[in-house]
């Protein structure tokens, strides 16, 4: 049986959750973020005083992340919706978890290889800014590991959720969405320089794994299992 959320998802599927401001403020935001991260050569960073320069960027990075997710919980309260109507649902059972899980896990092994090639052939490998974001200390990876969980919620809702639904009900056409969405998710990252094309290919994957399943869930275990064991292994390495 299919979660109440779920259903007013269906129902409001080919709607827009908020007006063209509101959209106007949010990938205003995404683009300040962006361009701030790009200049800094790095992770946007507040420069917090008495902090390392590493742990602001984690929570810069994650105050931006949640005040996203706050701006797209004003729009659903409006329309008298809950999050929940954009991811679709909750898990009712282990078995639906492990299977999101399964299909997550089988994501990242077609999908890293793929976007790992492209970003190394763009340069990403030479990238200082994208090296020096793994953590480095114990503490740093706490806060790290709360970024990725931040990121992986905060980045498919944004985007796989609440554009996809917007640019779906403004075109008439999911492809259209799809691929805008992922324009917007490769520009996001601009610390990544000419590598932002291969942050563009997995946002276009990872959104047509949102569409397939009708549901974000699976992409919020990619996107959480792929920063995470990266972070991991570059903190152990």
């Amino acid at each position: 049986m299919e979660t109440s959320s779920a259903v007013i998802a269906d129902d409001t599927r080919g709607q827009a959750i908020a007006p063209w401001w509101h959209t106007v403020l949010v990938l205003a935001i995404i683009a300040i973020a962006s361009i701030a991260s790009a200049c800094q050569h790095g992770l946007p960073n507040a420069n917090l005083p008495d902090v390392s320069h590493r742990l602001s960027g984690y929570f810069t990075v994650i105050v931006q992340e949640w005040f996203g997710v706050f701006l797209v919980w004003l729009a659903l309260r409006r329309r008298g919706l809950a999050v929940g109507s954009l991811v679709s649902g909750r898990w009712q059972t282990p078995r639906a978890f492990f299977r999101d899980l399964g299909l997550a896990i089988g994501f990242m092994i077609v999908v890293i290889p793929l976007v790992g090639v492209l970003a190394y052939f763009l340069g990403a490998g030479a990238n200082r800014a994208v090296a020096d974001i793994p953590p480095k200390a114990m503490h740093e990876l706490v806060v790290f590991l709360v970024l990725t969980a931040s990121a992986s919620f905060a980045e498919e809702l944004i985007f796989r959720g609440y554009l996809i639904q917007q640019f779906t009900a403004w075109t008439g056409s999911r492809a259209i969405a799809i691929t805008l969405q992922g324009i917007a998710f490769g520009l996001a990252h601009g610390f990544y320089g000419k590598a932002m094309l291969a942050i563009m290919l997995q946002g276009w994957l990872l959104g047509l794994l949102a569409c397939w399943r009708k549901s974000l869930r699976p992409g919020m275990l990619a996107h959480f299992l792929q920063d995470t064991i990266g972070g991991i292994v570059a903190f152990c390495s």
